[in-house]
């Protein structure tokens, strides 16, 4: 699948640093990238969610212990 993706000069320069210093195609950088922000980001909904059930469980426990 093709797409293309508008740069401006900062853009390019460190696409074009990180390229040359990993040894991988500017292609490969930004996929890495997307895939990594990707995976922080259903990290970060899945502790949410586990503090949300905590919280639900634990809230009234956790209330009372701040309150002594």
């Amino acid at each position: 699948m093709a797409l293309t993706v508008r740069t401006d000069e900062e853009l390019e320069h460190a696409l074009t640093v990180l390229a040359a210093s990993e040894g991988i195609s500017r292609q490969e950088i930004i996929r890495r990238a997307v895939l990594e922000r990707y995976e922080r980001a259903g990290h970060a909904a899945r502790v949410r969610d586990g503090a949300d059930r905590m919280l639900e469980r634990w809230g009234d426990v956790l209330a009372r212990l701040g309150s002594v």
